[in-house]
Order: C-alpha cells, then sequence, then structure tokens
C-alpha cells in the first residue's frame, strides 16, 4: 500500500526525500507517468510505500535546444515527442509504442528505465551517442548513455534519470525507424528496429530481437564493410546478434529471424546510398 505521495518542485528536493525515507526503513519510488508502476503494483509485483511523483520538477521537463544540444527530460511523455518533433528518429520509434491514450501518460524516462523489456525509445539514444545526465542526494551526473545502459538502465539505489541530450547533428541525419508486429496495430511489437547514417556509416539498433534492447557495432561493421555481397552483409548481421533470438509468444525464433533479414535489407536499401 502507498501510504504517501510527494511532488516536490525541484530536483534536490526530490532525491534528498527519497534518501530521508530509505534511511526512515521506507520503500520510496520515483514516477513520472507512472503506468508500468501502478500495473506492477496492482499485480503485487513492487512495493512502495512512498510515491515521488516528479512531474513538477523543471529539469525533468526540459524538451528544447540548448547550446548545439537537443536537451530532454526524463518525465516528457511520448505524445509530446511526436508533436514536437525535434528528433525525428525518437518520434517515429515513440509514436509506435503503445496506443495514443497511453503514450499520453508513458514518459521518455518511464520507457526507458522501465521493466518491459522492449523499451524502445532507447534506441534513438543508443545510436546518437546520447549524453545523459542523472542524480543522486546532492550528486548530478552527466555520462554517456552507454556507460548506464547496459541492456537495461544501470541505476544506483536511489539514482533518477533526469535528461538526455543528443548532438544537432543527429537530428537531421538519414534514418529509418520500423515496427514489426504480428498482429494488431498496437500489440507488442514482435522486433522493433532503428537505424541512422552519420559519417557515412550505418548504425543500427533493435528492441524485441533479444530479451533485451542494443545497438550493435559488430552488426554495423559487418553492414557497413565494403566488398561483401547484399547476402553476405545480411547472413554476417544475423551471425553477429549480440543474444539469444527470442522465441516466445509473440513469434518464433525462426519468424523473428526471417522478420530480420526484411528489416536488414529494408535498411540497407533506404541508407546504403542515401
Amino acid at each position: 500500500m502507498i501510504y504517501e505521495y510527494y511532488k516536490p518542485t525541484r530536483l534536490l528536493e526530490a532525491t534528498e526525500l527519497f534518501r530521508s525515507k530509505q534511511v526512515e526503513g521506507g520503500k520510496p519510488l520515483y514516477f513520472g507517468g507512472g503506468t508500468e508502476i501502478i500495473t506492477l503494483f496492482r499485480l503485487q509485483e513492487i512495493s512502495l510505500d512512498t510515491a515521488i511523483d516528479i512531474k513538477a520538477i523543471d529539469a525533468v521537463r526540459i524538451h528544447d535546444m540548448v547550446e548545439g544540444y537537443f536537451a530532454i527530460g526524463a518525465a516528457v511523455t511520448l505524445t509530446e515527442i511526436q508533436t514536437k518533433n525535434q528528433f525525428p528518429l525518437l518520434t517515429e520509434v515513440a509514436k509506435e509504442v503503445a496506443d495514443r491514450t497511453a503514450r499520453n501518460k508513458i514518459t521518455l524516462g518511464g520507457n526507458i528505465c522501465g521493466n518491459i523489456f522492449y523499451r524502445e525509445a532507447v534506441l534513438p539514444l543508443l545510436l546518437s551517442d546520447s549524453l545523459i545526465v542523472t542524480a543522486r542526494g546532492k550528486d548530478i551526473n552527466m555520462n554517456q548513455l552507454t556507460s548506464k545502459f547496459n541492456e537495461k538502465m544501470l541505476l544506483d539505489d536511489g539514482e533518477i534519470f533526469v535528461q538526455a541530450f543528443i548532438e544537432e547533428k543527429y537530428l537531421h541525419a538519414p534514418y529509418i525507424a520500423r515496427k514489426k508486429r504480428q498482429q494488431w496495430d498496437t500489440g507488442y511489437p514482435l522486433i522493433t528496429a532503428a537505424a541512422l547514417k552519420i559519417d557515412n556509416h550505418i548504425r543500427l539498433a533493435f528492441s524485441g530481437l533479444c530479451a533485451f534492447p542494443f545497438r550493435s557495432k559488430q552488426m554495423e561493421a559487418v553492414l557497413n564493410e565494403t566488398g561483401l555481397s547484399e547476402e553476405e552483409k545480411l547472413n554476417r548481421a544475423i551471425a553477429a546478434v549480440p543474444g539469444e533470438i527470442l522465441d516466445d509468444v509473440e513469434g518464433s525464433k525462426e519468424y523473428r529471424l526471417f522478420v530480420l533479414r526484411n528489416l536488414l535489407e529494408e535498411i540497407l536499401v533506404s541508407l546504403e546510398r542515401v
């Protein structure tokens, strides 16, 4: 049961509140949209006694250009991302998550830091060498996303994802984003693919293919290698997938591999000669 609810207006107020509640022996939790937390709480898969709502904090609501970078806060909703459309690749990925009603509440941070393994919104951030700001207590740090994300967000206890910064050049780079489902327009994805071409190099990231979202530099190296036929590129890229291919109710391993090959072909056609 949730016994206490707080809605701080400053980042330090939120992080210090989290720390003080922990010292008291409580189970505090940050939330933005709250969609996943509420669901898991009702299913008794998580426990908390203090809810710290971060939506009133300016730092997590930023959604603008700042000195050559696109800055986006963790509490910006997927609908807001689509409406403002400052990073088209992120927009394309975000607008395919769940349905419109859910996207009105699901936040960037909630999607990336969530327990549901798809976490599609992280793909454009991985492809764009984004920087992220996190806070814990009085400490605020900026790091490369790759140092804090490995299959999932690696946050210390009490640490909160605040903002992401994407260099402006990535906002205008050629890209492609595709979400393949086995059934229905808003069902769980079979595979989400995002690709971006920067400095004449195609970058790749996937969700739903393995039990975690990833960017694969090994797959990229193969796809960008000159002197290989398209068939060789596809075969070697598929062999370089960095994990076990999922085999579940959404689709068999064999079907996912079939879809992956088609996606890689589409990416090559779209971006190889751009």
